[in-house]
């Protein structure tokens, strides 16, 4: 039987490409070039990808001849992936996280995360849109927009349905099939957002699993680099690929101890039967119908598969008013440590010397303003006022041992749930713990983009859990996917089809 491969490559996963491979109908150059031909029609809708990588088919090539003389790295090997325009790699791509003032930036060095891709046989394939400076730049700036890239559109609705960012090109991609998986990088939602409104399963580890060495950064207390994936299981792959202990990234130290180079052997959806889920009602309160709907049936689609449901858990936490001076302090201080190893070349290395190039370039640089880069500014930039490391101790004593963690052993939790929105998202990242995100349905009804914020839409389910417990919340998300499988591609959305 022939095989259409430009059909066959819409929602492959890994595991169906390595097979394809082994069996020899299907090469990792072949792939290459299906994700390119795919790019290059769908994604002057999108905007989803900066740039293609222009050694990528040499890449696969080369990955290939390692095949046919029985040297395979691992599930991972001649697969293309993609990676958000804040993370470095030494090769011919540029890392901007989407300013033009980078525009030109080459990396001397790959970053932890490229160089483990590498090592793993990935073919990094191209490098993503993503909103400027991490949604760190201007506090009215459209999620998925960067002055290099433009606007990046979500495949279920362009022009229609929010994208979420800021790992926004990451999510769209992955989506609408122009790439086997990406990494996306959080702060505060930034990986979760875009996959929760994109169909995908988006996986936020905890601080210190995952290197940050050669990746822009807004904070070192929550940045991190995660998967972005179809489904649980390519995530996981992915997850396995990236964790380990960085020299220069101190933090991975102690943290890579906790972490799997395997962590599909968490794939078990029998865990389910075994698992006490939380259900956090007070950050319900705020949902529309049609999203409370999406979270309710969850809710019901878990207790059918087993879990106990504790209904509602309270959290110590719940009251307390967040300011964001961490981010706001931190960005100063590791930002100008980042521009200052930049090449000679590039026209900033501090973020005075940004915020002056974006003044003198303003027509194309600051569509939405800097008012956030400027606030940042006017910090001293060493961490030692009493506002930041007052704030820096509150994020992790209320957000984590005194929010998430008692409840979680008040009540003796696998996991918390939440909808994929802000409100879980930020509480974990400012205790620095895990979060994963799978499809959990389609909202048909709710305010539009132009209308203000957006609500319906693909909608994630998210699972929350304690430090380095990734394991366990792979266990729920994939009895989750197992038992729902709500993801669909967007090419089945007329929206979509009418938009190309």
């Amino acid at each position: 039987m022939r095989i259409n491969k430009q059909d066959w490559i819409i929602e492959a996963d890994i595991i169906s490409m390595q097979k394809a491979m082994e069996e020899g109908w299907l090469s990792s150059e072949e792939l290459v070039q299906l994700y390119m031909e795919r790019i290059a029609i769908q994604d002057t809708v999108l905007r989803s990808i900066l740039e293609v990588n222009p050694d990528a088919l040499d890449i696969a090539k080369s990955l290939d001849r390692e095949r046919s003389a029985n040297k395979v790295r691992g599930l991972l090997h001649g697969i293309p992936i993609l990676l958000k325009d804040n993370i470095d790699t030494r090769d011919l791509m540029h890392t901007s996280a989407g300013s033009v003032a980078l525009a030109s930036s080459i990396a001397a060095s790959d970053s932890g995360v490229a160089a483990k891709l590498r090592a793993a046989g990935a073919v990094l394939l191209g490098k993503t849109n993503m909103t400027e400076w991490a949604n760190f730049m201007s506090g009215s700036m459209w999620a998925g927009y960067s002055s290099r890239g433009g606007l990046t559109l979500n495949p279920y609705g362009p022009g229609e349905l929010f994208i979420g960012g800021s790992s926004s090109g990451s999510a769209a991609a992955v989506a609408a099939n122009l790439g086997a998986a990406a990494i996306g990088t959080e702060t505060s939602g930034s990986i979760v957002s875009p996959a929760s409104q994109t169909s995908l399963v988006g996986i936020k580890p905890t601080i210190g699993l995952v290197s940050r060495a050669g990746i822009i950064p807004i904070t070192a207390s929550q940045d991190t680099a995660g998967p972005m994936a179809r489904t649980v299981t390519d995530a996981a792959i992915l997850l396995g690929a990236i964790v380990g202990a960085d020299e220069r990234d101190e933090v991975t130290l102690t943290g890579a101890e906790h972490g799997f180079s395997d962590y599909t052997v968490f794939l078990d959806e029998e865990y389910m039967k075994q698992a006490r889920i939380g259900i956090p009602r007070f950050y319900y309160k705020d949902l529309d119908e049609e999203r409370l709907a999406v979270i309710e049936a969850a809710i019901a689609d878990l207790k059918e598969a087993g879990a106990v449901i504790i209904d509602p858990v309270e959290l110590a936490c719940e009251q307390v008013e967040w300011d964001w001076h961490v981010l706001r302090y931190e960005f100063k201080k590791y930002v100008n440590d980042y521009l200052g190893s930049l090449a000679a070349s590039v026209p900033v290395h501090s973020l005075a010397e940004l915020i002056a190039y974006n003044n003198e370039h303003a027509e194309i640089a600051l569509k939405y303003g800097q008012d956030t880069l400027i606030s940042s500014e006017e910090t001293s930039g060493t961490l030692t006022e009493q506002e930041y490391v007052d704030s820096l101790r509150q994020n992790k004593e209320l957000a984590g041992k005194r929010g998430l963690d008692a409840a979680l052993e008040e009540y003796r939790l696998d996991a918390l749930l939440f909808l994929g929105d802000e409100s879980g998202d930020d509480l974990a990242a400012r205790a620095g713990y895990p979060v994963i995100t799978v499809p959990g349905g389609y909202a048909e009804h709710g305010i539009t983009a132009e209308e203000g914020y957006v609500t319906k839409g693909p909608q994630g389910i998210t699972f929350i859990g304690t430090a380095f417990s990734e394991p366990t919340l792979i266990k729920l998300a994939y009895g989750y996917e197992q038992a729902t499988k709500h993801r669909f591609p967007p090419q089945e959305r007329a929206s979509f089809k009418s938009s190309l």
